[in-house]
């Protein structure tokens, strides 16, 4: 059993693999927090939950003025009820007054985990890989019922927690503040470890000690942003890469979040993750419920890579959905910035023709094949073809394209809508706007209004037509713009500030009804490159554009950045073309290639430019990756040196079993007279030999990782190794196989 219930104790244990969770129903049914960390046995210190009042701390209950809640740890703590804390949520009634108080009322425990209704979610394939905890809290006074959420994932350091808010009395209830978690720490010696940037440099990596007050990070773009991804990390002092302990916080949602530290003046630190309360409110009527998305915690007594490995494993197998999970996505060449919209049925051909030559697999089309789309000044959302540029439809071209054994992929963007177009000149209601004010554009577009039935309705419509009209394998999914005057015509005055989640619940209702509807095309999601990087997303996509800056050295940050929770295979990467059109950087090929081998790689250029030698290397680079290619998209991540803290980065793959390695390093800037150094390996045998392919050496794993592998002299900027390792046991299993089936030589 996963979660134990203690009758006699009022205590609940969650277990999951080497993680102990502990939760107390205290007096008069507040629920306390205990204890969150290393797997312990049994618990018996109840003690721990130190009780004691202290001055200027006001008493819940005047028959028991021993303790107050406002010094008492708290799994879902309320606002005024002698808590002065920020709370996990509040509720104004219809006299005005927010003051509430839930109750512990009764609690269910089961196998296996429950889905989200409209919500992204973890999800078990078997039953017994996971158990729910449900406790039902209660607040009489205005029949309000709160149901908290607990999943233990058996096999992984991994609990997730939601909130369910049930309106069972005869008032209309407006929900102002409804986070999905809620967790109190009994000290503030910590750092706070986050993920922050912008448009073309995403998800770098922000460490800094807690201070007493409040801190941490926020987005009210309408998306989860370029500026902070949805995920925060508490971690001892002394953690690093694989030591120390790390407790990691990531909200499974894709619109307006928050996720807050807050640290009292008894330095007891509190915090909170879940939609952003800034300009939300839900009005929730007698009968109805609201339910919050999901919060994934992962604890890791091993440092940072042990908990990124945990987000990866459940992320992979727990969270991405479809045939495209368990397989190894296909090499692809995009056209985006080789031709932009300059474009026609032969060019893309031609293009086409050299990526088969050369080994791509898939072609994707990207933005200007629609309707009058010669720039990015109209035509998004009238998706019918532009017969200009394609004479012979979606379907003539791809057929082209399939003709020469290339799969061919298309791009959308299917959310937003241009003022020159025949969607908005029928329809200028549909997009985001509030009356009387003007409607500001950016890349000259707006948003349609995914509060919207009708909207919602007219997109899948769409996009399911085009989809239907000829061979498309592949989806690139974009939205590339942030929200302003939030509003909705439909909606009424008093559920204005619902827009904003309710077109996060219309893009999930949209992205679900068209992934299913064509479950054998694999789907990209993409906005301004990794703007809308998150878990809600990987739900229903299982792979997302990591970065518009393609420049490889810039990459080595963002990827870096993003392994800390996202594994590999999510992580779009391709190799662009020099100078770079981001920041323009030269740097080498094999660099280029080297970086964007991890990921899910590709090309986004005009390969019919490239002489002979370059396209010899392109040619290695795919056959290569065809090879690693499993490693690389399943294998488990080590990262070595970090980017965000010297001249170089280095990371690795080691799959499952321990016998194949891929290495990957890179020194930026030449320095002058350098040290001679030594990258030590990670996640090896040390009882395995292991051999250096199309190298004569063989080393142990213990010397691998201890002694480190001899980085050579390199010269110039920007330079880049790999190195591949198999396990000598497996050479040799290869060559009997051979042996015993020569036929396998062919």
């Amino acid at each position: 059993m996963s979660i134990i219930y203690s009758e006699d104790k009022k205590i609940f244990h969650l277990v999951a693999n080497n993680t102990s969770y502990i939760i107390k129903i205290f007096k008069s049914g507040y629920l306390t927090h205990l204890y969150w960390g290393k797997k312990i046995r049994n618990f018996s210190l109840t003690d721990t939950l130190n009780t004691n009042k202290r001055q200027w701390c006001a008493c819940p209950d005047i028959s028991d003025r021993t303790y107050s809640l406002d010094s008492l740890p708290q799994e879902y703590p309320a606002y005024g009820n002698t808590d002065l804390r920020y709370p996990a949520y509040q509720i104004q009634m219809e006299n005005g007054s927010t003051i509430t108080d839930l109750r512990y009322h009764s609690h269910t425990i089961y196998k296996g985990k429950p889905k989200l209704e409209g919500l992204p979610a973890t999800y078990v394939d078997i039953v017994d890989d996971a158990e729910t905890l449900e406790i039902e809290l209660l607040d009489s006074c205005i029949g309000l019922k709160v149901i908290l959420s607990y999943t233990v994932f058996e096999k992984l350091d991994v609990i997730t927690r939601s909130v369910k808010f049930l309106n069972e009395g005869t008032q209309t209830l407006k929900l102002l503040r409804c986070l999905s978690m809620s967790i109190d720490f009994k000290h503030s010696d910590f750092d706070l470890f986050h993920l922050s940037g912008a448009w073309a440099r995403e998800r770098y990596i922000t460490r800094r000690s807690l201070t007493v007050g409040t801190q941490g990070i926020s987005n009210a773009r309408g998306g989860s942003g370029h500026q902070h991804n949805p995920f925060i990390a508490l971690l001892d002092k002394r953690t690093d890469e694989y030591s120390g302990e790390a407790y990691g916080f990531s909200l499974v949602y894709s619109g307006n979040f928050t996720a807050n530290v807050d640290v009292d003046q008894f330095d007891t630190t509190r915090v909170t993750m879940g939609i952003n309360p800034f300009d939300f409110s839900w009005l929730l009527k007698p009968s109805e419920s609201f339910h919050t998305p999901e919060v994934v915690m992962v604890y890791s007594c091993e440092g940072l890579n042990n908990m990124s490995q945990t987000y990866h494993r459940l992320f992979r197998n727990h969270l991405c959905r479809g045939q495209f999970r368990d397989r190894t996505r296909p090499i692809l060449v995009n056209n985006w910035e080789a031709t932009y919209f300059d474009f026609d049925s032969d060019k893309i051909v031609e293009i086409a023709k050299t990526a088969k030559e050369l080994g791509i697999e898939l072609f994707v089309l990207d933005d200007g094949w629609f309707g009058k789309r010669d720039d990015d000044r109209s035509s998004l959302g009238d998706w019918f073809v532009n017969r200009t540029k394609i004479p012979d439809g979606l379907d003539g071209l791809a057929k082209r394209i399939n003709s020469m054994d290339l799969k061919f992929g298309l791009w959308f963007e299917p959310e937003m809508v241009s003022p020159d177009s025949e969607l908005y000149r029928s329809h200028p209601d549909w997009c985001i706007h509030v009356p009387n004010r003007s409607r500001s554009e950016e890349r000259y577009q707006l948003v349609l209004d995914l509060s919207r039935k009708d909207v919602c309705d007219y997109i899948i419509n769409e996009i399911c037509t085009v989809l239907a009209s000829a061979p498309i394998s592949y989806v690139k999914w974009d939205m590339n713009r942030h929200m302003t005057e939030v509003g909705s015509a439909l909606l009424p005055s008093e559920r204005q500030r619902e827009t904003s989640h309710r077109y996060t619940l219309g893009l999930y209702r949209i992205m679900d009804e068209i992934t299913s509807a064509f479950p054998n095309i694999l789907f990209e999601s993409c906005s301004g490159g990794g703007g809308r990087f998150d878990p809600g997303i990987l739900y229903y996509m299982p792979q997302i554009w990591t970065s518009d800056d393609t420049d490889a050295i810039a990459r080595l940050k963002i990827q870096y950045g993003t392994s800390i929770i996202y594994p590999a295979i999510t992580m779009g990467a391709h190799v662009s073309t020099v100078p770079n059109h981001q920041v323009k950087r030269i740097t080498s090929l094999d660099t280029r290639g080297n970086v964007a081998m991890a990921g899910n790689f590709g090309y986004e250029l005009d390969l019919s430019k490239f002489t002979d030698e370059e396209k010899a290397i392109v040619k290695k680079q795919i056959a290569l990756y065809k090879e690693i290619r499993q490693l690389v998209q399943f294998g488990d991540f080590y990262r070595l040196i970090s980017p965000f803290e010297a001249n170089e980065a280095a990371w690795m793959f080691v799959s499952e079993d321990k016998t194949e390695a891929f290495v990957f390093y890179s020194r930026v800037l030449a320095e002058p007279n350098p040290p001679h150094k030594a990258l030590r390996l990670k996640g090896l045998n040390s009882d395995m030999d292991y051999n250096q392919l199309n190298e004569s050496n063989v080393f142990g794993g213990d010397e691998l990782m201890h002694a480190g592998l001899n980085i050579p002299e390199l010269s110039g900027d920007f330079q880049s190794l790999i190195w591949r390792f198999s396990s000598t046991e497996q050479i040799e299993d290869k060559r009997k196989l051979i042996f015993s089936c020569p036929s396998l030589i062919l």
